[in-house]
Parts: C-alpha cells; structure tokens; sequence
C-alpha cells in the first residue's frame, strides 16, 4: 500500500466554514511543505471545499474526514476525496471503501476495533482520540498483539509531542489540526497557517 508515501508523514486535519477557503488553504500548505489535507464533514462546507480543492489544487492529496456512513463517503469519493477517516470503525463505510478502492482509515482506539477492522483487510487504522485514549503507552502495548497494524495516531497530538509519536515504527503518520487553527482560516492568515507547517515539518 503506497497510501502511506502519498500522504506523508503530517495530516492536518481541517474543519472549513467556507468551501471557498479550500484552495486557499491547500496552497498554504503546499508552501508550508505539505501536500494532504483530511477536511472534516463536521461543517456543511466540508464536501465543496473537497471538490474546489481537488479541481483546483491536485497537488494536494485530499481526503474526507469525520465520516459516518456509507452515505457520506459516496458524496465525499464523488467530491474528489482520495482517503476516507472516520472517527470509529463503520464496517458500511468499510465495504463501501473496498469495493470502490478508495483507502478507508478507521478510527481504532481498542483491540476489539483493531480486529474488526483486520477482519475486513484493513492494516492502516487511524488510533483516535490518541492522547485521550491513553497515548503512546498504551499504543504500543496494545499494538504489540498486532504486528502486521501500522497507525495515524489523531487527537491531542501538537509540536509537544509529534516526534515522539512519529518515532514509533508502527505510525506512519500524525494527523493534527494545530497547524490550520479555525480562527486563522477564518481570517485569511495564509502566511501564518504556512508558517506552522514549516514548523511542524522541520519536526
């Protein structure tokens, strides 16, 4: 599975009020040194700012984020999105990824959702709500049980402690909404947002 080089080693994961913000914010990451992007369909701009993004700015590898049924991952494949995530292991949303080949990264905090997800032929899993969940510790002593899992670890994750995260061998990524703060999209800081993901890949 390349999905892992294509995404690269940071996620920012992004809730936009406007879908007009999209391009935008995708060229400030692209100049902050990071080409994906999970936007959430926490907002109702989440799906156009997909489409404007892949239209407009295809360096990005964009995704859609906080997906919660079957439903919603057909609108958000059909926006552009590349990868799906949803906070929790859906096996819907899960069959309809594999059978569309579009990758699908659960959200995976327990052993018995860790396996649900296997079961179905899925090996990278998004470990959410990480920090709240119990952290690395508890990410490495329950991913020992399963050598063949490789995890997006999301969740109280920031400058403070994605190296150390990132260090782990079984995570082949961090994603964080610490580089794209609301209020800075919300008011135009493309040069601020571009600043922190300098930051965050200098890390």
């Amino acid at each position: 599975m390349n999905i892992a080089k294509q995404m690269g080693s940071i996620v920012p994961v992004v809730a936009l009020d406007q879908a007009e913000a999209g391009p935008l914010l995708a060229r400030a990451l692209l100049a902050g040194g990071i080409a994906c992007a999970e936007i959430t369909f926490r907002t109702a701009a989440g799906e156009g700012a997909i489409r404007l993004i892949a239209e407009q700015v295809p360096e990005i590898f964009v995704g859609a984020g906080t997906i919660l049924d079957e439903a919603q991952a057909a609108r958000a494949m059909k926006a552009g999105a590349k990868f799906i995530v949803s906070p929790g292991f859906d096996a819907q949303v899960a069959h309809f990824c594999r059978d569309n080949s579009l990758p699908y990264f659960p959200g995976c905090a327990t052993p018995t959702e860790m396996q649900a997800a296997l079961k179905l032929g899925f090996t990278h899993l998004k470990f959410f709500p990480a920090e709240q969940a119990g952290g690395l510790a508890y990410l490495k002593a329950v991913s020992a049980a399963y050598p063949m899992l490789r995890f997006m670890p999301t969740g109280g994750i920031g400058p403070q402690n994605l190296r150390e995260y990132l260090d782990f061998e079984k995570n082949f990524a961090c994603g964080g909404s610490w580089m794209c703060p609301k209020s800075m999209i919300n008011a135009g800081q493309w040069d601020e947002i571009t600043q922190l993901c300098v930051e965050a890949s200098k890390l």
